[in-house]
């Protein structure tokens, strides 16, 4: 087998068993958006509303507020998208359910927001002295991350008790 083939197996060998292991997340639907600035060349710099859903939390969605760059560079994914980020969560069903036991704090979602690492985070951190779920938004780089973050708070009823790790 030549070296080259031997790589790319190797490359692809790992890629499996890291995808395998790898948490799962909740995926993003587009709600809406409404445009911010005008770009002639290219989408228009704009406001984005995402939802999330909570993939161990059946009954909880979270809307994230965030701005995406336009133009050129916005249109073909060049653009490093602002770190700035708003988040409300909410119960959309008529009750809660859990598909097993939470750890106290998990990543639930995590994005690309530039082509060079830096990552859009939302976090749920459980609160069992209130029985809340607590959601929290930011995000890093490389090197740095953003001070701005953006928090919001889902209160769970006392009869359903949320089940921790």
């Amino acid at each position: 087998m030549p070296t080259t083939s031997r790589c790319l197996a190797a490359l692809l060998g790992f890629a499996a068993v890291a995808a395998a292991s790898a948490p799962v997340l909740a995926a993003s639907e587009q709600v809406g958006e409404v445009s911010t600035a005008f770009r002639w060349v290219g989408r228009n710099d704009r406001v984005v509303v995402e939802a999330y859903d909570d993939p161990k939390v059946q009954g909880v969605t979270c809307y994230v507020s965030r701005a995406r760059t336009g133009g050129v560079k916005g249109t073909v994914g060049l653009a490093e998208d602002r770190a700035e980020a708003s988040i409300a969560c909410r119960q959309v069903a008529a009750a809660v359910q859990f598909t097993g036991k939470l750890p106290l704090q998990e990543d639930v979602f995590t994005e690309r927001m530039s082509i060079l690492f830096k990552r859009l985070h939302i976090v749920r951190l459980v609160d069992p002295k209130r029985n809340t779920l607590v959601y929290l938004t930011y995000s890093d780089k490389l090197v740095d991350g953003s001070p701005q973050n953006s928090v919001t708070a889902v209160p769970v009823p006392a009869s359903s008790p949320i089940p921790l790790k």
